[in-house]
């Protein structure tokens, strides 16, 4: 019973795939949808080749596949697709604020929507580490190796604390967008240029933190006229950007100070992902001119059915799938290290034999991953299929006035961002029995309710 019961589920999931894709309007722009899904399976798939994980008697350690294997590091250029998320970020956020604000709707009530499909699935995350981490310390497991898991499972939420704060200034930076144009990633270029100077000058790390925001809102800013038309996908102006964004990345890199990886890793003098560098923001250039000599291609082989809905699948999870590569990974390095359920051996990584036993470990991680979907990826999918939900009775009725909602609004993103903020920069080993700086799982905590709270007084989705 439970097998046709389980037939069923999935055939109902395959059933509302093709209605998604049938009622799909005809001006969407589908070409964005298939690279915001290949750029975060591009990452996923980034993180499980490089990330290696050793145990003794010393305890668990991790360290990245680039520090030994140097032949991989122009290899990471294929692999560093993250200017890619936010130039579709970009234009997916531009799009849509667009069509809210000529609705009829606020800015405010827009970020609340999207903040749903961000912090929802993200608070599902760190509630279920915290509550696995203190089940492991009250069994008795060593705190190091648990906070050292939790730590390498939270990894892809530095990515979500800086997407978050993007995606809270789009409303203002793209009213900067109408007004200045292609001046705005200019002039935040430029910004970013002086911080990698300062910082190759005074070799103070702390000068270039401001690249964090300068290179990926500069990104994002490019998805803006990419939607908007004010860059037109045309050959004469896709060539060019190809052309000049590669060659000054090539300079940058083998010519100039920056390093030759796209990813980071420990020992380099001057990273190109944290922060951002002059060259990652060249390479972001060449990757915006690429994308944009693919689109037409790519909507004409989006318009056949199976490829659509195939799309439209992944991104259904493509967050969930961001969030817990990483876990899923952790999981089997558990049951290989820890449990010595799997004894698969572990070559050392300079050798064929470490490669020629990679494509186990990804099969294993993959189905660990698909399992966690099953469980968690529905979190993600409800949220976008909920309709607005009326006020619910805990809602503050302060919050159903425009100004008090709207200062809970920046008032809950803020609380997210630092919350995830104090997750990232937290020690490995330092983080006590729920394996999260628990100050940072508070703040993180508080910001997602007071976002659904606001939410839910202004009839927005609920999540």
């Amino acid at each position: 019973m439970p097998v046709f019961a389980g037939r069923r589920s999935y055939d109902g999931r395959m059933h509302r795939l093709h209605e998604i894709a049938e009622r799909t309007p005809p001006g969407r722009e589908r070409f964005i949808d298939l690279l915001r899904a290949v750029a975060i399976l591009i990452v996923v798939l980034g993180h499980w080749m490089v990330i290696v994980v050793t145990g003794g008697d010393g305890g668990v350690h991790g360290f990245s596949a680039l520090e030994v294997l140097r032949w991989g590091r122009p290899i990471t250029w294929l692999v560093q697709v993250l200017p890619v998320f936010f130039i579709v970020g970009g234009f997916a956020n531009a799009a849509s604020l667009t069509s809210h604000l000529r609705g009829g709707g606020g800015a405010g009530d827009w970020l609340l929507d999207r903040s749903a499909r961000l912090v929802r699935p993200t608070t599902a995350l760190l509630v279920t580490l915290a509550a696995a981490a203190l089940v492991a310390h009250l069994a008795g497991a060593d705190s190091d190796v648990v906070g050292r898991g939790v730590w390498l499972a939270t990894i892809p939420l530095w990515f979500l604390l800086v997407y978050l704060v993007v995606v809270f200034l789009t409303p203002l930076t793209h009213r900067l967008h109408r007004r200045a144009g292609p001046a705005v990633p200019a002039a935040l270029v430029v910004l970013v240029a002086a911080g990698d100077t300062a910082r190759l000058a005074f070799d103070v790390p702390a000068l270039q933190m401001g690249n964090y925001l300068f290179a990926w809102v500069a990104m994002h800013q490019m998805g803006f006229a990419w939607q908007d038309g004010t860059l037109p996908v045309r050959p004469r102006v896709a060539v060019p950007l190809l052309v000049t964004g590669a060659g000054a990345a090539v300079l940058l890199t083998v010519a100039g100070p920056y390093s030759i990886s796209m990813v980071d890793f420990p020992g380099e003098h001057l990273r190109n992902l944290a922060p951002p560098t002059l060259a990652l923001t060249s390479w972001a250039t060449a990757q915006l001119g690429l994308v944009l000599l693919l689109r037409d291609a790519g909507e004409r082989f989006l318009k056949r059915r199976v490829p659509w809905t195939a799309v439209i699948a992944v991104n259904a999870v493509i967050l969930s799938v961001l969030l817990w590569h990483l876990t899923a990974l952790v999981l089997v390095i558990a049951a290989v290290s820890g449990l010595g359920l799997l004894p698969l051996p572990r070559p050392p990584q300079h050798t064929g034999a470490w490669l020629s036993w990679k494509p186990l470990w990804l099969a294993l991680s993959l189905t660990v991953l698909v399992a966690l979907l099953a469980v968690f990826g529905r979190i993600e999918t409800r949220g976008l299929r909920r309709a607005r939900a009326p006020r619910a009775w805990w809602t503050p009725a302060v919050l159903g006035r425009p100004r008090p909602r709207a200062a809970a609004t920046v008032a809950g993103y803020a609380a997210c961002v630092l919350g995830l903020l104090g997750v990232a920069v937290a020690h490995p080993t330092h983080r006590g029995p729920l394996g999260l700086p628990a100050a940072a799982l508070a703040t993180f905590l508080a910001g997602a309710a007071l976002l659904r709270a606001a939410r839910a007084a202004g009839g927005r989705r609920a999540g």
